[in-house]
């Protein structure tokens, strides 16, 4: 016996052909898309989940400080390699040298960057070779000579730098001869660690200057 028709309770009666088929297709697709939403999100919290994981994972702390170089086996291979004498500073165990290499266009420098633990900022010990008068003013974007100053029984000539950004962040400067090469110290630091640079040099100044007079 056949069945009778399903009645519909929102039309009253039973569907027609045609308005079942649009129910089932109207079914299907909002299966459709309920699922396409359902492996959406799932493949965003799986995504969550792999970026959680990646920086968890990573290692946290900050970036170690690089080596101290050590000044005095650059200053001999540099001393060898230029067959002349360079400066190696005696300067406080507490104070890091995070360079030292040649440098410098017109003169050839040998240079060493530290930065002194008692103070910010950094310094630079310079030796210019056979470098001429204006050489430190061209080191320090046009500063001048403000004076002259007696440390470590040698005699530096001190900058005046009113623009320590068009100085190259430089704030404080201190030159003097050393035989036929010219020493500087300079920097982003204080007037008590530049003495103390220049005292750390003061010895092997005077005997560049005595092997420069010889």
């Amino acid at each position: 016996m056949a069945r009778a028709p399903r009645v519909v309770a929102e039309l009253g009666r039973p569907e027609t052909p045609e308005e079942t088929a649009e129910r089932k297709a109207a079914f299907s697709a909002a299966y459709r898309s309920s699922q396409n939403t359902r492996n959406l999100v799932a493949a965003l919290l799986a995504t969550l989940a792999v970026v959680l994981v990646i920086v968890f994972a990573v290692p946290r702390g900050s970036v170690p400080a690089p080596e101290p170089v050590d000044v005095a086996a650059v200053a001999q291979q540099v001393s060898s390699s230029e067959g002349r004498t360079v400066i190696v500073p005696v300067v406080p165990d507490t104070w890091r040298a995070n360079s030292a290499r040649m440098e410098g266009d017109s003169v050839a420098a040998w240079t060493i960057v530290y930065v002194p633990s008692e103070a910010s900022g950094y310094l630079r010990i310079a030796q210019g070779f056979d470098a001429d008068a204006a050489w430190p003013t061209r080191v320090l974007k046009g500063a001048d000579a403000s004076g002259s100053t007696k440390i470590g029984g040698v005699d530096w000539t001190v900058y005046d730098i009113p623009d320590p950004a068009r100085a190259g962040n430089v704030s404080i400067a201190l030159s003097t001869q050393a035989g036929d090469d010219t020493v500087m110290i300079y920097g982003a630091t204080d007037e008590k660690t530049a003495e103390t640079a220049a005292r750390a040099v003061a010895d092997q100044v005077r005997a560049l200057a005595a092997e420069g007079s010889r």
